[in-house]
């Protein structure tokens, strides 16, 4: 059987996974793409965006353009959780087509 255990408990919940999802398909997302594409409130994903960065997952990129911009993207120590995530959720789906 399969140990779920090994399922990485940061990326796993719904917005997080979300997020994660997203930053993993370009270099960087501004924080109203991300609210747009989730359709997250701002709270909601300022603590989403919080608990990735403390765990090292994201970056945080604030500069002044026009107005004041925050962008986030993947570290290599996220891309990498979110690959090692990919491969147990594919292996799990994987035992249970047998």
């Amino acid at each position: 059987m399969f140990d779920f255990e090994k399922i990485d408990k940061i990326i796993h919940e719904k917005g997080r996974l979300g997020i994660m999802t997203l930053l993993a398909t370009r270099p960087s997302w501004s924080f109203q793409d991300l609210k747009a594409q989730l359709e997250l409130s701002d709270g909601n994903l300022v603590t989403h965006l919080r608990t990735l960065h403390d765990n090292g997952y994201v970056a945080i990129t604030k500069e002044i353009l026009d107005r004041p911009q925050t962008s986030y993207a993947l570290t290599a120590k996220g891309r990498q959780s979110f690959q090692e995530y990919l491969t147990i959720l594919e292996q799990i789906v994987k035992a249970a087509r047998q």
